[in-house]
């Protein structure tokens, strides 16, 4: 099944729809602690709390959202109110470990500068997604009237994906070559996860 198959269905189920952002959410308010986690003590940049203070934003608004649908569900994030819990709640860890991995192997890096390292390419790889499904999730809420929009979201991934180019640029001649591969491995990740919207949606 398609991701735009798979979103028309779940938009269709105000349960499923209500699951899905706050799966969002979850993943969205993950991704901020992930930034936060990475900083340094000390040498904190305001590029970085600001993208962490967006993160955390998005988490909360797509929350809000919520009430649009049914104001009664999703107050937590527990498995039972996500969908596809296992894949959603391991998604960014699992993309995180393989991608210190890698750089462990091609930058020989450790400590806060793998750290480091690792959120330059994680929060890529998350943005080039973002930057594919916010976009389309959006389509289909104009196409099927729905008061839920991500309209103020998309745009700040945008910049998001933006300001992460310019920062892999300064980290390396060769980002480009390497931020390839890091996709490789959250293609297979987001695989995984759609293979884990299917089967709820289909169950």
């Amino acid at each position: 099944m398609q991701l735009v198959s798979v979103l028309e269905n779940i938009v269709s189920d105000n349960i499923l729809h209500s699951k899905w952002l706050n799966t969002l959410s979850y993943m969205e308010n993950a991704g901020a602690k992930k930034i936060s986690a990475s900083e340094h003590k000390e040498e904190v940049t305001l590029l970085i709390l600001k993208h962490a203070a967006e993160e955390h934003r998005h988490a909360y608004y797509l929350k809000k959202q919520l009430a649009k649908l049914d104001e009664n569900v999703c107050k937590t994030y527990s498995n039972a109110e996500l969908l596809a819990p296992n894949h959603t709640k391991y998604y960014l860890n699992n993309l995180d470990v393989k991608v210190c991995r890698y750089l462990k192997q091609h930058f020989n890096l450790s400590g806060y500068d793998l750290k480091f390292a690792a959120y330059l390419f994680v929060t890529y790889a998350i943005e080039v997604r973002a930057d594919e499904l916010y976009p389309i999730y959006q389509d289909i809420l104009t196409a099927k009237q729905s008061r839920v929009t991500v309209k103020s979201i998309i745009l700040e991934e945008e910049g998001h994906l933006e300001e992460m180019l310019n920062q892999l640029r300064e980290f390396s001649l060769d980002w480009e070559k390497h931020a390839n591969e890091i996709i490789k491995i959250e293609q297979q990740m987001f695989t995984d996860w759609m293979m884990g919207l299917e089967m709820e949606i289909a169950s």
